[in-house]
């Protein structure tokens, strides 16, 4: 094949993919329609025709050109494939946060929803010895009893290294399942969300009350204190993205509520995943500190900064693109 033939087959492919580049590099691709998936095909073809220049030896001008874009395409391909991680990063560090704030009327309102139920439920059942018994059998109240019992030495007592790995998956399946319940049960347009943050916080105020009542608050507070930070704020978070979720369907504004709906899943993406991370983090102390005997003026201070480096993390990650 002659030089000019080869270059009439290959021109406009070879073209396009060189605009396509430049609108990738500059991190524009999507915003221009660019098919930022579809793209590496087009490369794969330019490939081809590079080595076919090669083989047939045509113009070295020719040669040149197509290798430079097979060196752009390769590294734009190379970056995008190992940069996986630094997007995560980028996802949890500051996009995470940032969809937070944008978020605070619902984040505040599942808070207030939450803590205000919880405390006054803990209330009840410290003062009644009876009222835990109306949402809760007798065999659950007792296992609860025994567990933070300060004479049983359940809390703290040593165990083998793998049954710490194993609590860790089990609280990463348990946290996750039920943070996941509390943002899809949005979609029945926000009642389910609101019952499920209204259950939880029955569970934690009456569990919490009625051990306090018993003389097991100390076991208690000093296990939960440093996961808490990062598994209840995770699970309030899922709670308002599934609020978001409730409202796109019963307040659509000018939009279908389909198009509605997408568009506050599209928007409730990185809460989701950064409540993930943070129920990891959560199992990760569940399993492997929590259940440490350490000082008690030990395990406060660990919840203190927990619960510091949540409020921190949410409040000033991604600040720089506020």
């Amino acid at each position: 094949m002659k030089l000019a033939a080869f270059e009439a087959q290959g021109r406009a492919r070879w073209d396009k993919l060189a605009a396509q580049l430049d609108l990738l590099e500059r991190g524009k691709g999507e915003a221009n329609g660019v098919d930022v998936a579809g793209w590496p095909a087009l490369y794969r073809q330019v490939c081809n025709d590079l080595a076919l220049a090669r083989d047939r030896e045509l113009s070295s001008a020719l040669v040149a050109e197509l290798n430079q874009l097979a060196l752009r395409g390769h590294q734009l391909l190379y970056q995008a494939r190992s940069g996986d991680w630094r997007s995560l990063g980028k996802l949890v560090l500051r996009e995470f946060p940032r969809a937070v704030r944008r978020e605070w009327k619902l984040v505040l309102a599942c808070h207030l929803l939450f803590y205000s139920l919880a405390v006054g439920l803990g209330s009840l059942a410290y003062e009644s010895p009876t009222a835990i018994y109306v949402f809760m059998n007798e065999a659950s109240v007792h296992d609860f009893e025994n567990m933070y019992d300060p004479e049983s030495g359940s809390v703290g007592k040593p165990r083998p290294a793998d049954q710490d790995t194993q609590m860790f998956g089990f609280y990463i399946w348990n946290n996750v399942s039920i943070a996941f319940r509390t943002f899809a049960s949005g979609l029945v347009f926000g009642a389910g969300t609101v019952l499920s943050l209204a259950w939880n916080a029955l569970s934690l105020g009456l569990v919490a009350g009625h051990l306090a009542r018993e003389g097991s608050a100390a076991p208690f507070f000093r296990f939960v204190v440093a996961h808490s930070a990062f598994e209840l704020t995770a699970m309030l978070l899922a709670g308002a993205a599934g609020m978001r979720l409730g409202l796109s369907i019963v307040a659509p504004g000018p939009h279908t509520r389909l198009g509605a709906l997408r568009a506050a899943a599209r928007a409730s993406l990185p809460i989701v995943a950064g409540s993930a991370a943070m129920l990891v983090i959560a199992a990760a102390i569940e399993a492997f500190w929590s259940p440490r005997l350490f000082p008690a003026a030990v395990k406060y201070a660990a919840g203190g900064v927990t619960w510091l480096l949540v409020g921190l993390w949410l409040w000033l990650g991604g600040r720089d693109g506020d």
